[in-house]
């Protein structure tokens, strides 16, 4: 019976302590003739603690080493659903100011965000040069990066979010749940929200995720109808301040 007491005393400290503080830099390779050396950095989920600082500059370090071409942001950077239980969005963004590349930072808002407030959070991003998207894109030398609202929280519009876009895009999603209305010429879309599942049996099946669809779009690569979408495991948690086989990550995708 201690043996038993033991592991699960283990288990737990694993779960909260110790892989929570794992930081995985997952690197995937999208053929793209138009994008051909473009790196770009994708990072959700953060969900920010108030005692988390060194956390978020140690997750921004990270970033920078990846020498990223640009950074995309996912959503949800503040943790909670009240104010005390985060960062502060002045704070975060502040951090935020030390991210670095070559095209600069752009980001949309997760339902955590706005749900402790939507238009403080896009005020301080604002004035610390991060650009939000919210059902909008903008135009680059290279590529075009186009954002929607949240699912969860406001009103998702990719037709609006892609008009106008006159190059090779990549549109940003807190919820994968919307790429079934992507259309076939975006290259790739990139969303986060399900954590991977957050806790993953050794099965690999995670036990909730946040979708309508179930597991279908829990994590990782996938291709539907000639469309590309990689959902992100994330960097944080919520509701259970845990993780287990499912580590915080960090997406490097090079195009070729």
């Amino acid at each position: 019976m201690k043996y038993f007491v033991f592991a699960i005393f283990i288990l737990i400290f694993w779960a909260v302590v110790i892989e929570p503080n794992i930081l995985v830099i997952k690197k995937i390779t999208v053929e793209n003739k138009e994008l051909s050396g473009l790196k770009v950095v994708f990072a959700s989920d953060f969900h920010i603690k108030p005692y988390e600082t060194y956390r978020l500059r140690r997750i921004i370090n990270a970033i920078n080493k990846q020498n990223p071409d640009i950074i995309l942001l996912g959503g949800d950077y503040v943790n909670g659903h009240k104010p005390g239980f985060t960062l502060t969005p002045d704070k975060i963004a502040n951090e935020f100011t030390k991210l670095k590349s070559h095209y600069g930072t752009y980001a949309i808002l997760g339902n955590h965000d706005c749900w402790q407030c939507k238009f403080l959070v896009m005020k301080e991003f604002a004035s610390h040069g991060i650009i939000v998207l919210e059902n909008e894109n903008r135009n680059l030398d290279k590529l075009t990066v186009a954002g929607v609202d949240d699912m969860q929280t406001g009103h998702p519009n990719v037709k609006k979010a892609l008009a106008g876009a006159r190059k090779p895009v990549i549109l940003l999603t807190h919820s994968p749940d919307v790429f079934p209305d992507v259309p076939k010429n975006v290259v790739l879309t990139l969303a986060g929200h399900t954590h991977g599942g957050q806790i993953v049996p050794p099965n690999g099946k995670p036990i909730v995720v946040p979708s309508v669809y179930g597991t279908r779009y829990a994590y990782g690569f996938k291709k539907e109808n000639d469309k590309l979408i990689f959902i992100s495991k994330g960097l944080g948690s919520s509701t259970i301040p845990a993780r287990f086989n499912c580590f915080p990550e960090i997406l490097v995708i090079n195009f070729k």
